[in-house]
């Protein structure tokens, strides 16, 4: 199994992987993929689009995601989809069903030169089953915090046995990437072992300023000077939507005619559809629609506390949004407090609340904000993050092989 003995990198650099010309042959493996709307699915996609243009052959394994559900032919991409079932009371997610025979199947009839894992359910128990009785090399990705999840479903019991089975998942595999320096701290604090800091990247063509739609904005009621603040996200009761309406409010009470725009679907829309029927809630959109709901707003309001990165952070400040969010995981990472956006305590609700009212107030702020956190985004390149999975890799096989790879 492969070991990193270096001092952890803090976040890793290209530069530590000089690269090797060497197609790969990966097999991906995660139960949600696109068209799916998420963060695990369109960072896949990403990764998978990148990585075949640098030349890469990739077997996507992921779960069907409905009866009429096909598998695309594309010039290096294979799609095998298995077996899945929706997750109770959340039907339009769906989770894989354990595989390990198929998937020994699969690979002893071609061999892949690794797996990568990008989800933890029976489907990624099963492929890192058998890529480990087949001796092949293993990486895997932590991308959602489900053992903090489960406070918010009534199931907060839960939370050990759930970071004792992720834990017991990651720890058999290579290696873990993980998005920020800070999850990793985290992370290794309980216990998670030879974890890796691979950033997220941004896709600053689709989402940018240009995408502003006056007509989107007209159709929202807001006029050119009125402050539209919006959120993108799964509508479910682990984002804290209840401080999001509260901050709201908040605003209202500055600037009357203050606007909140919601993006995307979820358990909890009939409550919030109830609770503030002055809420635009749009339903899940997505490419340009979604970019356009994006530069459309000026504010973007993200209380969420459950995040492992939040890829909604950076297409907010693509999109030149003043951005309001607590100070953990992306914001962290790429916000400068009161220069590329506002940042409150983590779990401090009030100084939230406080800082959402002052974005109400001055709208001086908010501009000089946006302008700001366009700027700190256009460094943030996908093809950067693919070399450096790529080189990752790369060094994993040389690693595994025990000589440098051909």
């Amino acid at each position: 199994m492969w070991r990193m003995n270096a001092p952890d990198p803090c976040p890793l650099l290209i530069e530590d992987f000089p690269h090797t010309p060497r197609s790969l042959r990966v097999a991906l493996v995660s139960e949600t993929y696109a068209p799916e709307v998420n963060g695990v699915a369109l960072t896949l996609e990403r990764m998978v689009h990148g990585l075949r243009a640098r030349g890469h052959d990739l077997q996507v394994v992921r779960s069907r995601q409905a009866g009429t559900d096909a598998p695309s032919a594309q010039a290096g991409l294979e799609q095998v989809l298995m077996r899945s079932l929706p997750i109770p009371n959340y039907p339009q997610v769906r989770f894989g069903l354990p595989a390990k025979s198929a998937l020994l199947r699969l690979w002893s009839l071609r061999r892949p030169d690794l797996v990568h894992i990008a989800t933890e359910g029976p489907l990624g128990w099963s492929a890192l089953q058998a890529a480990r009785k087949l001796k092949l090399p293993v990486s895997t990705d932590f991308h959602t915090n489900f053992h903090a999840y489960s406070r918010h479903y009534g199931v907060g019991w839960l939370q050990k046995p759930i970071a004792a089975y992720l834990r017991k998942f990651h720890n058999g595999a290579d290696c873990t990437l993980v998005p920020t320096a800070s999850l990793k701290a985290e992370l290794q604090a309980l216990g998670f072992e030879r974890l890796l800091v691979v950033g997220r990247g941004v896709d600053t063509q689709r989402f940018n300023p240009g995408q502003r739609n006056p007509a989107l904005r007209a159709a929202w009621g807001a006029a050119d000077d009125d402050c539209v603040a919006l959120f993108v996200s799964r509508l479910a009761p682990e984002k804290n939507l209840n401080l999001l309406l509260q901050a709201f409010a908040a605003m209202q009470q500055v600037q009357p005619r203050c606007k909140l725009v919601l993006v995307g679907d979820g358990p909890e829309r009939a409550r919030l559809e109830a609770q503030c029927p002055q809420a635009l809630v749009c339903g899940m959109r997505t490419g340009t629609d979604l970019a356009q709901h994006y530069a459309s707003a000026d504010v973007f309001l993200f209380p969420s506390q459950t995040e492992t990165y939040g890829n909604v952070i950076p297409e907010a400040m693509a999109s030149g949004l003043a951005v309001l969010a607590y100070d953990y995981a992306a914001p962290a990472e790429l916000i400068r407090h009161q220069e590329s956006g506002l940042l409150a305590p983590f779990g401090d609700s009030a100084r939230f609340i406080e800082h959402a009212q002052l974005l109400a107030a001055q709208p001086e702020l908010v501009q000089a904000l946006r302008r700001a956190a366009r700027a700190r985004t256009e460094a943030l390149d996908w093809g950067q993050i693919v070399q450096q999975t790529e080189n990752l890799w790369l060094q994993m096989l040389k690693e595994s092989a025990g000589t440098r790879p051909a």
